[in-house]
This record gives structure tokens, C-alpha cells and sequence, in this order.
């Protein structure tokens, strides 16, 4: 008997999400973690991003492209 093999994608897909969660868990404890938000949210969105061009899925590309730009745009301005 073979052990099947989980695909990478299916690993940073799970990581992605529980990201995302995370960021949005950021944003409920307040203002004062809005950098650890946008951190976490940047990070889910280009995972997200990674595997929404593996599956081919326009509608993911755009809805992650625009968000990982957005979040890290708004990242760096709060760090800079």
C-alpha cells in the first residue's frame, strides 16, 4: 500500500486561509494591531494568489491581485 501525496498547493492553501482568518481576527481586537493585520491579510492574499494562478481562476486572480496591493500598500505606508 502507497501513501498518496498532498500537493504543495493544497498546503499553502490551508496556510492562506488560516492567514486571512488571522488578519481579520487583527482587525476585530482593534486599531492598536492594524499592522498585524495588514501583515497577515498580505501575506493570506498572496498565497491566495499563488494558488488561485495554479487553478487558472480569473475571478480569484483579480479579487487577490487587487487585495494583496491594497493590504501591502497599506502596510507599507503604516511602516514608512
Amino acid at each position: 500500500m502507497s501513501k498518496k501525496k498532498t500537493p504543495l498547493v493544497w498546503y499553502v492553501k490551508w496556510i492562506a486561509t488560516m492567514a486571512v482568518l488571522v488578519s481579520v481576527s487583527f482587525r476585530y481586537a482593534g486599531i492598536e494591531y492594524h499592522v498585524l493585520d495588514l501583515a497577515f491579510g498580505s501575506a493570506g492574499a498572496v498565497m491566495w494568489l499563488w494558488v488561485s494562478i495554479l487553478w487558472n481562476d480569473r475571478a480569484l486572480i483579480i479579487l487577490n491581485t487587487v487585495m494583496f496591493i491594497m493590504l501591502f500598500g497599506g502596510l507599507l505606508k503604516n511602516l514608512f
